[in-house]
């Protein structure tokens, strides 16, 4: 129920910027980007099933993967971060800019919708409550509850909590996100025997992902699937 209250207040409160492309600023659509600006987005059409990474065409796994597959059975995102997305995102993510977040969450949801082997509900990356207080709002639940609503699944936004704080990440290699990421999540419900959705708006190295998958699955979930909204090369 919660996740369809904030679906709707997005929906109405970011509607009148939505009538115009957020792009280009011509007519839109109700997703907010007009239609030759939503055919130049750079959708994610090559990547590697297990982590998103960008591959070249006809490969399905990355040398990392397969050295070391993820804690995540798959992950899927809808567009490379490059140009428009990573301002978009921008946007929405430092800058407040719930109608960019709510508009790309539209346009995403069904690009990577799972067709097969459905998650049981969705869960958004929790951030750390002082994160979540100085920002105003969590990101990746604003994602998760529009991607609830079109997938038609239940989200449960406060089933995985971030109970440590960690230093921003932006210039971290991978071993080092995961060391800092360490223990830093716990589950506060019952995910024995469930297939849980991970959601994020972007996938970096995929250590918070990492992380947030292990604790699930030391949990009892049988399984943990991944969706962003963009992945980085």
């Amino acid at each position: 129920m919660v996740y369809r209250l904030i679906s709707h207040f997005l929906s109405r409160s970011v509607a009148p910027r939505l009538a115009h492309c957020l792009l280009c600023g011509g007519r839109a659509a109700g997703s907010g980007l007009c239609a030759p600006c939503t055919a130049e987005l750079p959708y994610l059409r090559d990547a590697c099933t297990s982590c998103a990474l960008p591959l070249q065409p006809g490969a399905s796994s990355c040398p990392r993967c397969l050295q070391q597959p993820p804690s995540f059975s798959r992950a899927s995102a809808a567009w490379h971060y490059a140009f428009p997305i990573a301002p978009l995102v921008q946007r929405f993510k430092y800058r407040g800019d719930l109608a960019a977040g709510h508009s790309l969450a539209r346009l995403a949801a069904p690009a990577i919708e799972p067709r097969d082997a459905r998650p049981d509900l969705l869960v958004p990356v929790p951030l750390h409550w002082r994160r979540y207080w100085s920002r105003g709002y969590n990101q990746a639940q604003l994602v998760a509850a529009e991607f609830g609503r079109q997938w038609q699944l239940p989200v449960r936004t406060r089933l995985l909590r971030k109970h440590s704080a960690t230093d921003t990440q932006l210039q971290l290699k991978r071993a080092q996100r995961l060391r800092n990421l360490s223990q830093s999540f716990a589950v506060t419900g019952a995910v024995a025997g469930l297939h849980i959705g991970l959601v994020d708006d972007v996938i970096t190295t995929g250590a918070t992902l990492e992380a947030a998958a292990r604790t699930l699955l030391d949990a009892g979930a049988t399984r943990v699937s991944a969706y962003a909204l963009a992945r980085t090369p």
